[in-house]
């Protein structure tokens, strides 16, 4: 306490903290249960070998997109991951061949696509399922 002859009076309160006590870190990891931790700067995951961010797209996803080449509409796939002048390019190419060049690249770019050669525009893997 303080020395009532001094004028100050104990100040209401819990003390202060102890020394080498701050605040907590900024982003705490969220707790999800069963051992999950939600990653604000990667909401959609990280890669379990790399430990990259993952993208919002799906490989399954854009490469099933990409197999509509065979039936002569190519690059749908490449449009949906965001690479939209590599699909327009496609679709043109499709269209200038009779759809025999939209078969061929489509193809070759699903295949590319489903064993995740393929990233999205701002580099992150393309994530697994749907």
């Amino acid at each position: 306490m303080t020395d009532p002859s001094s004028g100050n009076a104990a100040e209401p309160g819990p003390p202060p903290p102890p020394p080498g006590y701050g605040y907590p870190p900024p982003f705490p990891p969220q707790y999800l249960g069963s051992g999950v931790y939600n990653d604000p700067s990667a909401p959609f995951g990280r890669h379990p070998v790399t430990g990259e961010p993952l993208s919002d797209k799906s490989k399954l996803v854009g490469g099933l997109l990409q197999l509509l080449g065979l039936f002569g509409i190519a690059g749908i796939g490449r449009i949906y991951l965001g690479h939209t002048g590599l699909g327009i390019a496609q679709l043109v190419v499709g269209l200038v061949t009779c759809t025999v060049g939209a078969i061929i690249w489509g193809l070759i770019d699903a295949v590319l696509i489903l064993t995740g050669n393929v990233r999205d525009p701002y580099g992150r893997p393309l994530r697994d399922g749907t």
